[in-house]
């Protein structure tokens, strides 16, 4: 049975794809600072919400969305054919490790699995999309090294722990953090999410801001409504 989750401008067929659209991924988004890049990477696009997102954001920019899980890549291949934003979008059914891209990036963003310590899933797939370990990042890294232009920026939407360490692993390339979007599901609860912002051989200031899912149980907060309104029916 179809699995079709519609937005204002666009639908996501999420059929076969381990990993559905979450709150992660939309956060991520609606909320990071693009800026006037050109060209935009998604690494681990998944059922492609985050590229079409963005694609809609950034109306003159390019699009490329690497998936590794082979159903997940097809499906998110036929949302991007499917959408008015198909001529910017490309996808490349590879690890991001593999990709061989002619040109550079202005922006690199991932929503990608970061239980490093926890007791993996059976089911391979979902082991696949929501697991890894710190190697990962290393290479994500120096993928940036090579793949992001000058002054590109790196987004990731992290647990807190893993986003303070990976911040630290990243100055080694001189990849710095530029902004950060703390993420809370209630006013004064614990900071679930951050959203983490680097740039190539940044020197300035941390930009630091904090962002509350919920209002109270059951209700979206304004700021939520605000964020997700140029995209979701519901708003």
């Amino acid at each position: 049975m179809a699995s079709i989750f519609q937005f204002k401008e666009f639908a996501v067929d999420q059929t076969d794809c381990a990993m559905k659209i979450n709150t992660d991924a939309v956060l991520l988004a609606s909320l990071v600072d693009v800026g006037e890049s050109k060209r935009i990477l998604d690494i681990g696009t998944g059922t492609g919400v985050i590229a079409l997102m963005l694609a809609q954001r950034c109306t003159e920019s390019q699009v490329v969305a690497v998936e590794i899980d082979s159903a997940a890549a097809q499906r998110a291949q036929e949302n991007f054919r499917n959408s008015r934003f198909h001529d910017r979008m490309k996808l490349h059914a590879c690890a991001f490790q593999e990709l061989a891209d002619e040109d550079t990036f202005d922006f690199i963003i991932s929503n990608p699995p970061f239980y490093t310590d926890s007791l993996h899933n059976p089911d391979a797939r979902k082991k696949l999309a929501r697991h890894t370990n710190l190697e990962f990042f290393d290479e994500l890294f120096q993928f940036c090294s090579q793949y992001l232009s000058t002054k590109g920026k790196l987004a990731l939407i992290l647990p807190t722990l893993l986003a303070d360490e990976l911040t630290e692993m990243a100055k080694s390339i001189d990849l710095n953090l530029q902004q950060e979007i703390l993420i809370r599901s209630f006013d004064g609860g614990e900071v679930i999410r951050k959203i983490i912002l680097f740039e190539m051989g940044y020197t300035g200031a941390i930009a630091s801001t904090e962002f509350i899912i919920y209002q109270e149980k059951g209700m979206h907060s304004e700021g939520y409504k605000a964020a997700l309104k140029p995209y979701f029916l519901a708003f």
